[in-house]
C-alpha cells in the first residue's frame, strides 16, 4: 500500500473511531442494565459509564454550540442536539442521551462521506490535466512543467498520452478519445488546424500540436473551476430551506418551553421530569438536520450526475429553472448542424474533367483563410493543387488568378457576372453554398459546400417534444432557404435565417413578451452571447464553442450534442424529485412523532429515528443522483 493510501486509511479510522467507541460503551451499558442492574451499586458509576460514552461524539457538538451562540447564532442544531441530550442526562435517561448523539454523529459521518465521494468523483472525472508536456526543442521533445509551456510551443503527444494544454492539431489527422472533455465513448477525429483541448488522448498516433492558450485557461482549467463554482450557487429551495430553518427552529424552541411549563397550570398533578422528557422529545425531532443536509446533497448530486455526461451547470439554481423550460430557442450552425464545411458535390461544366475543375479550384483556394476555402482542401486529398500566380482578392466576389498559364477566377456567381462570364441559370438555383470557377473567360462549373446536420439531432429534437417542449425554434444567420430545409428535416416549425445578431435579440425579445415563457437558448458562437445572456436559461455547445458563448451561459454541453438538452433538462427534473421527496419524507415522519411525541406516546429513541433516521433516508435518496 502505497504511503498516500495509508495515510488517507489512518485518516478514516480515526474520524470513525469516536463513534466505534461510543458505540461499544453504549451497548455495553445497555447490556449491563438488562442483565445485572446489580454491578451499578453506586448510581454515579452508571452516570460515568454513560458519560464516557457520550464524550467521544458529543464533545464536538457541545463545542460547536458554543462556537455558534458566540457568534450570534444562538438556535443551530449544535444547539438543540445539546439542549436535547444534556435535558436527557438531567432526568436521568442516560441511554437515550447518548443515543441521540451517536446516531447525530453517525449521521453527519455519511453525510460527509456522500460529499467528499460526490467531490472525488467530479475531481477524479474533471482533474485530468498532466503536470508536464512535451516541448519540441530543435526538433527533440523535452519534458516540461505545463505551467511554463508558452503560447506558440511546439508540443508532441505520443499515443496514449493526455494532451496538456489547448492548441491546434499541426499533424495532418488524429484520432483523440474525448471522454474526461465530453462522456463521449466514441474516440473523435480531429484534423490538420483543427482546435484540441486539455483532457484529450491521442488513440491511434504520434502528434504535434500547437500551444494556443496557457495552462490556466485550457477548456479543461475552465470546466473544472465551472464545475467547484457550482455549489456556491444556491438553488431557491435551498436558500428557502435554510431561511426556513433560521426562522423555524426558534419557534420549535419555544414550543418546547411551552410542553414543559403548560402543563403546569392545567395538569394535575404536575410531574416535572415527564413534561421535560416529552419537551427534549420535541426538541430532537425538530431538528432540520434531514431537510439542511439532504437539499444541498441532492443539489450536489445533479451538478455532478450532469457533469459526467458532459453537461457542466454554473450552479444549482440552473437545475431548477431547466424543470420549468418549456420554449427552447436554437441557433443552426454549430448547434444542430456540425458547423464544419464539407465539400458535397462537384459539378463540372460539359468538356471539362472533374479532377481538372477541383485543382484548378484548389490551387486558387490555397491563398484564402476562408472556411468554405479549408473544406475545398480538405475534399480528395490525392487530387493536387495546381501553383496559382498573380493572385487577387475580389472582396464579397473571389480570386482572380493565374493556374498553368490560364486565367482563373473562383468565388460565387457575383464575380462571374462581374467578368461578364455566363453561366447556366441552375447555377443561381442552388440552395446549399457553391463556389463557381470560370477558366479561361468560360465557365468550368461549381462545387457544392454544405454544413452537414449532426447525426442526433433529429433525435434530440423529438427527445424535447416528448419531454413536453412544444415551442421550439431556430435563428440563423444562414441563407433563410438553407435556415428552412433545416428545420424541416428535424421537425422545427418555427425558423428564421439571413439574422445578424440585433436581430436574434429581437426574435428573443418576442419570445419572452409571453409571461408564460420559459426560455432556454442554445448556442455557440461569439453572435449567441447577447441571446443567451437574454433568456432565462442559456446553454452553450462548449467542445468547440467560442469563450464568450461560454462565459455567458448557464450551462455548457462539452460534447456539442443537441441530444444533451433534453439529457440536461431531464436531470435538472430528477433532481428537483429527489429533493421534493426528501421534503416530503422529513415533514410527514416528524409531524407523526411531534405529534406523539407531545402526547407522550413517544420515547426518545422513535425521536432518534424521525431525526437521525430521516436525515439517513434523504442522504441516500439524494445520493443516488450520482
Amino acid at each position: 500500500m502505497s504511503t498516500h493510501h495509508s495515510l488517507a486509511a489512518r485518516s478514516t479510522w480515526r474520524t470513525y473511531l469516536p463513534a466505534i467507541v461510543s458505540f461499544i460503551l453504549l451497548l455495553s451499558g445497555i447490556a449491563i442494565d438488562q442483565l445485572a442492574p446489580q454491578l451499578w451499586q453506586q448510581a454515579w458509576w452508571r452516570f460515568a459509564w454513560y458519560l464516557a460514552a457520550y464524550l467521544p461524539v458529543g464533545w464536538p457538538v457541545l463545542v460547536n454550540a458554543v462556537r455558534t451562540i458566540a457568534k450570534g447564532a444562538v438556535f443551530s442544531e449544535f444547539f438543540l442536539m445539546s439542549l436535547a441530550t444534556i435535558g436527557a442526562f438531567y432526568i436521568g435517561e442516560y441511554p437515550e442521551g447518548v443515543a441521540v448523539m451517536l446516531f447525530y454523529a453517525v449521521g453527519e459521518l455519511f453525510q460527509n462521506a456522500a460529499v467528499d465521494r460526490a467531490k472525488r468523483n467530479i475531481q477524479a472525472l474533471l482533474d485530468v490535466r498532466p503536470d508536464t508536456a512535451n516541448v519540441l526543442r530543435d526538433g527533440i521533445p523535452v519534458e516540461t512543467p505545463a505551467a511554463e509551456v508558452k503560447v506558440g510551443d511546439i508540443l508532441r503527444i505520443r499515443v496514449g498520452d493526455r494532451v496538456p494544454l489547448d492548441g491546434k492539431l499541426l499533424s495532418d489527422q488524429a484520432s483523440f478519445d474525448t471522454a474526461a472533455l465530453t462522456g463521449e465513448s466514441v474516440p473523435r477525429t480531429i484534423v490538420k488546424e483543427a482546435p484540441v483541448l486539455a483532457g484529450m488522448i491521442a488513440t491511434d498516433k504520434v502528434v504535434d500540436m500547437e500551444v494556443t492558450k496557457p495552462f490556466g485557461e485550457s477548456s479543461l482549467a475552465r470546466i473544472l473551476d465551472l464545475v467547484q463554482n457550482a455549489a456556491k450557487s444556491k438553488s431557491p429551495t435551498e436558500l428557502f430551506i435554510r431561511r426556513f430553518a433560521r426562522i423555524y427552529t426558534p419557534i420549535v424552541v419555544a414550543l418546547a418551553v411551552g410542553i414543559v411549563l403548560v402543563p403546569m397550570l392545567i395538569v394535575e398533578p404536575y410531574v416535572f421530569n415527564t413534561w421535560l422528557y416529552r419537551a427534549l422529545i420535541f426538541l430532537v425531532i425538530s431538528c432540520p438536520c434531514a431537510l439542511v443536509i439532504s437539499i444541498p446533497l441532492g443539489y450536489f448530486g445533479g451538478i455532478g450526475a450532469a457533469s459526467r455526461k458532459g453537461i457542466l451547470l454554473k450552479g444549482g439554481n440552473y437545475l431548477d429553472v431547466l424543470t420549468k423550460v418549456n420554449t427552447v430557442v436554437m441557433d443552426k450552425t454549430g448547434t444542430l448542424t456540425e458547423g464544419v464545411f464539407a465539400v458535397q458535390a462537384v459539378e463540372p461544366a460539359p468538356g471539362m474533367d472533374a479532377e481538372q475543375l477541383l485543382g484548378a479550384i484548389k490551387a486558387m483556394e490555397l491563398h484564402s483563410t476562408h472556411p468554405i476555402a479549408q473544406a475545398v482542401l480538405r475534399h480528395e486529398p490525392d487530387v493536387a493543387a495546381g501553383e496559382a500566380m498573380n493572385v487577387e482578392e475580389i472582396s464579397g466576389h473571389g480570386m482572380r488568378g493565374t493556374v498553368q498559364g490560364k486565367e482563373v477566377l473562383v468565388g460565387n456567381a457575383k464575380l462571374l457576372r462581374k467578368f461578364n462570364v455566363s453561366y447556366p441559370s441552375q447555377v443561381d438555383a442552388v440552395e446549399d453554398t457553391i463556389v463557381v470557377a470560370a477558366i479561361d473567360g468560360a465557365y468550368a462549373g461549381h462545387l457544392t459546400v454544405a454544413d452537414r446536420i449532426k447525426s442526433d439531432a433529429e433525435g434530440a429534437i423529438g427527445a424535447l417534444h416528448a419531454l413536453g417542449i412544444r415551442r421550439i425554434m431556430m435563428l440563423s444567420g444562414d441563407k433563410t432557404s438553407i435556415t428552412q430545409r433545416v428545420a424541416a428535416t428535424l421537425g422545427i416549425t418555427k425558423a428564421f435565417g439571413d439574422l445578424l445578431p440585433q436581430d436574434k435579440v429581437t426574435h428573443m425579445q418576442e419570445v419572452k413578451k409571453d409571461p408564460t415563457a420559459v426560455v432556454a437558448f442554445v448556442g455557440d458562437g461569439i453572435n449567441d452571447a447577447p441571446v443567451l445572456a437574454l433568456s432565462d436559461v442559456g446553454i452553450a455547445m462548449g467542445g468547440m464553442g467560442s469563450d464568450a458563448a461560454i462565459e455567458t451561459a448557464d450551462v455548457v454541453l462539452q460534447n456539442d450534442s443537441p441530444g444533451s438538452i433534453a439529457e440536461a433538462i431531464r436531470n435538472g427534473k430528477a433532481t428537483r424529485r429527489v429533493v421534493l421527496q426528501n421534503v416530503v419524507l422529513a415533514f410527514s415522519v416528524k409531524a407523526v412523532v411531534l405529534i406523539l411525541g407531545a402526547g407522550g406516546l413517544a420515547t426518545l429513541w422513535e425521536a432518534v429515528f424521525a431525526d437521525v433516521g430521516v436525515a439517513l433516508l434523504a442522504i441516500l435518496n439524494a445520493a443516488r443522483m450520482r
